[in-house]
């Protein structure tokens, strides 16, 4: 085999269309082997003699994507000092764009023998770990563009590749729980119809199936376990795991963009799967653990903010290179859109305390290519000073965890909290506009992937999360939910009722809310996962969305309500500010109304001690159309209809006063008491001064045409 010097630069292994070049950073290792592996088992050693930088690289002729590969690490054994190499584990490389096979949980692939955490295991991993796989750069992307929707203009969906297609009806049975059942037509129609425009995917990068869960007889379904930051995971795939994966995904990847939906990852650059010192040594320890992980003070132990047993170490340049070209190579080469950070305050942790001025920060902020998509962080993690919401840098959006808990208490009947859903309600300024943000950087939601369902949240006032195996002692335990009377299922009508109502009471409350909305999978249908609000190792029924029957009819339906929230939502800019409402009219228009007016049910305008009553929950909301300070993309003023939105957040009706001054007619367009939600037809036609009776716990919307 001849071996050529290579270059230093890229890491990892780039075909070239005659051979590949391999490059990896070690500064632990002494000596570093490149082994091609072969079918039979048997595997040809190469070792890397050109040494740039502590980076080891050579240039194999003839060697061609589809090959499989990992690296032997000749190094320190040292765990007292933070080192770990050890020549016997098959290592992945770190860059590796397709990852093959998977773990089995032999011993082999711990660097300690089982029940002897401080001895030295020699034993072979190769024939039971995974390995990385060169792969062929080359894709035909055609006429693809990134949709670049403004955030303005955005609504979210956070779904799962396998539990959105696992069950969908009109998929064949080979694309469902694959990228390619993304790419199907029946579920791009379906997102399309809803108004989606970005598709949040929750982990795709290669994870890790947690051996504690394969003896449980579980799964790590979320992929919160990452092992390979570059390379789709590859059990989504219909079709092969020797690179097909890559394929699959940007053909996904093109399907939804020519749909005009973006595609954002939820990525985990917090920790990896290796855990903590008593993980498997598969790619980052065995390589230079001491400058991947950040270590404790004895430095056997790993530093844990994210509850997984490890933290990359933020302050390491090869790691914040890894973070960087990892995202660079998810954009320019997959085409995706953004990114959502899994614990990003992690991320901010250069030393210990979170620093919005951490270098992982700086970098983001300068680069051409990472710095022009959509990044959203999840701001918390479990460490020290870890809840962060409302302090990530400007360029930041970021999930905003008090508008879901919020919104929770009010529904839920909770005394005081009229002030911050006011909040909440127009963009959360409280949070966002001290640093030069706007209502945008609020990604609103009620649901996610991590919790209840919608329809659970209504259902169940306890977890029960029994088929996790930790006798329901994992997961929150303070859900803000209310079981409207009756814990689980049941066939009492009322109950069934007020539970349908206060999903949609959820549903549009989310879409009339300054920011960006996102919903969570199989929500619109209000699919259940039986209470359990930690589901990550249920691969089965209990996370995977049941479409419903093609044939039900949907007129009544949960899902035409979104659809329709939605779209009325998309088809008015008065929802979907790009500034904060001032609380006074615009300047340079003939209407002298303010932008935004709160009155209590009784059509006065709200005072101090009505924020402040502990029994108040309902009230109303004038959205001024003609007051909209932003320009357009021309800077043309932008004109809408006004809105006036009542809540009725209490148990009992309240009779709710059309205010006066603040026009002479308007149009029912929204009410949640009804089964539709909307009324049939056109809505009726209501006075200034009128009276409407909202029954307990609804939310009626007024139109006023412009």
């Amino acid at each position: 085999m001849q071996v050529w010097p290579g270059q230093a630069y890229p890491l990892g292994a780039t075909y070239d269309g005659a051979g590949t070049n391999f490059a990896v950073h070690s500064e632990a290792a002494r000596r570093i082997e490149l082994c091609l592996l072969h079918d039979d088992g048997s595997e040809t050693a190469v070792e890397l003699r050109e040494t740039d930088a502590f980076v080891r690289h050579a240039y194999l002729p003839g060697v061609m994507p589809g090959q499989r590969y990992g690296f032997r690490v000749h190094g320190p054994y040292e765990p007292a000092r933070g080192q770990r190499c050890n020549s016997a584990k098959l290592l992945l490389d770190p860059y590796a764009r397709a990852i093959s096979g998977s773990i089995d949980w032999n011993e082999s692939v711990y660097g300690y023998h089982f029940g002897r955490p401080d001895s030295r295991n020699d034993l072979d991993s190769a024939p039971h770990t995974m390995s990385s796989v060169v792969v062929n750069p080359y894709f035909d992307w055609g006429d693809d563009r990134p949709p670049r929707t403004d955030y303005h203009r955005t609504v979210i969906y956070e779904a799962h590749v396998k539990g959105l297609t696992m069950l969908h009806p009109e998929l064949p049975p080979e694309l469902r729980g694959t990228y390619a059942g993304l790419a199907h037509p029946a579920v791009i129609s379906h997102l399309t119809e809803l108004g989606v425009t970005a598709l949040e995917l929750m982990p795709v990068h290669q994870f890790v199936n947690d051996h504690r869960l394969v003896d449980a007889g579980l799964n790590n379904y979320w992929g919160y376990n990452t092992i390979g930051f570059f390379a789709p995971h590859n059990s989504y795939a219909s079709w092969g795991d020797r690179g097909e994966q890559v394929l699959e995904f940007k053909q996904a990847v093109r399907a939804l963009h020519q749909a005009g939906i973006e595609v954002i990852l939820d990525v985990v650059y917090n920790h990896t799967a290796e855990g903590n010192h008593l993980g498997p040594t598969l790619s980052f320890r065995g390589l230079d653990n001491a400058s991947y992980y950040r270590l404790m003070e004895d430095r056997r132990y790993y530093m844990d903010t994210t509850g997984t047993g490890n933290s990359l170490l933020m302050r390491s340049p090869h790691v914040l290179q890894l973070i960087m070209d990892s995202l660079r190579y998810w954009v320019t080469e997959m085409h995706v859109d953004g990114f959502r950070f899994d614990l990003a305050a992690t991320l901010a942790r250069q030393f210990h305390e979170v620093d919005r001025l951490s270098s992982f920060f700086d970098l983001v902020q300068q680069d051409p290519v990472v710095s022009q998509v959509k990044l959203i962080a999840e701001p918390w993690d479990v460490g020290e000073g870890g809840y962060q919401v409302g302090n990530f840098p400007p360029l930041w959006t970021e999930w905003n965890g008090k508008y879901r808990d919020c919104v929770r208490d009010l529904w839920r009947g909770e005394p005081r909290t009229l002030a911050e859903f006011a909040s909440r309600l127009t963009g959360s300024s409280d949070l966002y506009q001290d640093d030069g943000r706007r209502p945008l950087a609020s990604i609103n939601f009620t649901t996610c992937h991590d919790g209840f369902t919608l329809h659970d949240l209504v259902s169940y006032n306890g977890k029960h999360n029994e088929a996790n195996g930790e006798n329901n002692r994992d997961g929150e335990s303070h859900n803000r939910s209310w079981n409207c009377g009756a814990e689980g299922e049941t066939d009492d009508p009322g109950v069934l009722e007020l539970r349908e109502r206060q999903m949609r009471n959820f549903i549009a409350t989310l879409m009339l809310s300054q920011g960006v909305p996102m919903l969570s999978h199989g929500d619109e249908f209000a699919r259940t996962q039986g209470g359990n609000n930690n589901a990550y190792c249920q691969d089965n029924e209990i996370s995977w969305v049941h479409w419903p029957d093609p044939g039900e009819d949907e007129e009544s339906s949960l899902l035409t309500f979104t659809k329709t929230m939605v779209w009325l939502r998309r088809d008015h800019p008065v929802f979907r500010r790009r500034r904060f409402f001032h609380g006074r009219p615009v300047e340079g228009t003939h209407d002298e109304l303010t932008d935004i007016a709160w009155f209590t049910p009784k059509g006065e305008e709200m005072v101090q001690r009505d924020w402040q009553a502990a029994h108040a929950k309902a009230l109303s909301v004038f959205l001024n159309g003609h007051a909209i300070s932003e320009p357009g993309p021309r800077g043309e003023r932008i004109s809408d209809d006004s809105f006036l939105l009542m809540f009725n957040a209490s148990a009992d009706e309240l009779e709710f006063l059309v205010p006066v001054n603040h026009g002479e007619e308007w149009q029912v367009v929204v009410d949640t008491a009804r089964r539709e939600g909307v009324p049939p037809g056109k809505g009726p036609m209501v006075a200034a001064g009128d009276v409407l009776p909202l029954v307990g716990r609804s939310l009626t919307v007024l139109r006023r045409p412009a």
